[in-house]
């Protein structure tokens, strides 16, 4: 039985989002502790979900193991999360997979951060061979709708859209004074961007230590520790997006809510904004205070409010996804159907062959000498286990995979786990 808990922006408030994302290592270890044959967690900056494979347990208990493991108490749960179960995960993941879930629909970066989320189960060794074929086919269903489909061109990921929305701020990217905080992935996309729409000047500082280097591969310049409140006060874009909470506020800036802020001065000795500094916190869990929005002069733009100005879906772009997911995740899960009855396939072939041997035997020893018998036996054995072998893929298609192990165990008293015929079979 395959389970899914989430947590995304459509049900949840980023900050329990963030409460949920901080340890997100914990969970899956857990929840195998509670039972789970398998569990892999994916968090992002806008959901929480934990896949899990289980026989004994169910979803009630997978969501207090996830509270434990969070240090979330249940109750601030409650109306935050939905539950997926058996035949609907598979759907769900694809679609998350291909951005068909995300804040803005068809964004990119979903798509390495669920293959991210498999390798750190794997590395765990908590993942198990459902979950494992569950999460390839999500990327192969991923990797066909961005081939099939033109939601990637549809859709645009957060930094773009951040971006977009500064847009109303900023006359001329080309003058701003721009400073990232963060080496990550997230970064490099977020310098491209900004380099997509001519920003030129730009600084990037590193709470972890990593300015340096990220600064001599992409051509920008570095800021040092001691040198990150006088470049925040000076730059007028500021960009967060790193996994360090909280590395931006009042105090960057030297300044209390509603003290005037210093205007930075532009190359054309004018500033383009409204206002003197915008800050665009893309960062999970929370990069910056809130409480800088209520400096003068400051302009905060969070994921809150990035998810408000999300575009509407681009509905045939959609519709073509949804199509390729749901196509995927009914292959998902006629393969796992047909695996389902493969044990009890084998089992009947084996007994029919072990039968054939024997009477191939028989009539060898009778002078059988052209193989003229042995070869019209394998033919009528062939013959006949077509029609069940058949007919056992299309029962387990239906759902109905515990009729033919029925009727295998009626007619010929075997079991599918060990093949063997019983004595009053084989008598």
């Amino acid at each position: 039985m395959l389970i899914c808990v989430t947590a995304s922006h459509k049900t949840a408030s980023f900050e329990l989002l963030e409460r949920l994302s901080r340890q997100p290592e914990t969970v899956a270890p857990s929840l195998m502790a509670a039972g789970a044959q398998g569990a892999v967690v994916l968090a992002t900056c806008n959901r929480f979900e934990a896949y899990v494979e289980a026989e004994d347990v169910d979803s009630e208990a997978v969501i207090e193991t996830v509270a434990q493991a969070t240090g979330i108490p249940s109750a601030d749960l409650d109306g935050s999360y939905h539950v997926v179960e058996d035949a609907h995960v598979a759907e769900h993941l694809f679609a998350v997979a291909s951005g068909l879930e995300s804040v803005v629909s068809g964004e990119g970066e979903i798509a390495g951060q669920v293959r991210r989320a498999l390798s750190g189960a794997r590395e765990q060794g908590t993942t198990s061979p459902q979950l494992e074929r569950l999460f390839q086919r999500a990327s192969q269903a991923q990797r066909k709708v961005k081939n099939v489909t033109a939601l990637h061109r549809a859709g645009r990921s957060l930094v773009r859209l951040s971006l977009e929305l500064a847009d109303s701020r900023i006359a001329d990217w080309s003058a701003e004074r721009v400073l990232l905080v963060g080496t990550g992935s997230y970064a490099a996309v977020t310098l491209a961007t900004l380099r997509e729409r001519g920003a030129v000047d730009i600084s990037v500082y590193s709470p972890s230590g990593r300015a340096l280097p990220f600064a001599k591969k992409h051509g920008i310049r570095p800021v040092a520790a001691d040198d990150y409140a006088r470049v925040a006060q000076a730059s007028s874009l500021l960009i967060t997006c790193t996994s360090t909470e909280m590395v931006l506020g009042p105090a960057q800036f030297d300044r209390e809510p509603g003290a005037a802020a210093g205007c930075p001065s532009t190359s054309s000795g004018t500033h383009p904004h409204t206002h003197s500094q915008l800050v665009i916190d893309l960062g999970m869990p929370r990069n910056v205070d809130p409480a800088i929005a209520q400096l003068e002069g400051v302009a905060l733009l969070d994921l809150d409010t990035i998810r408000l100005h999300a575009p509407l879906e681009e509905l045939h772009a959609t519709d073509a996804a949804r199509d390729v997911v749901r196509e995927a995740a009914e292959s998902f899960h006629l393969d796992g159907s047909r695996q389902s009855v493969t044990p009890a396939v084998v089992a009947l072939r084996t007994h029919i062959f072990g039968l054939l041997e024997a009477e191939i035997d028989r009539a060898r020893r009778r002078g059988d000498e052209n193989g003229h018998v042995e070869q019209a036996m394998r033919h009528l054995a062939g013959v006949l286990l077509h029609t069940p072998t058949t007919r056992a893929h299309e029962l387990a298609a239906e759902g109905r995979a515990d009729e033919f192990h029925a009727a295998l165990e009626a007619l010929y008293g075997l079991s599918a786990e060990s093949g063997v015929a019983s004595d009053a079979a084989t008598a």
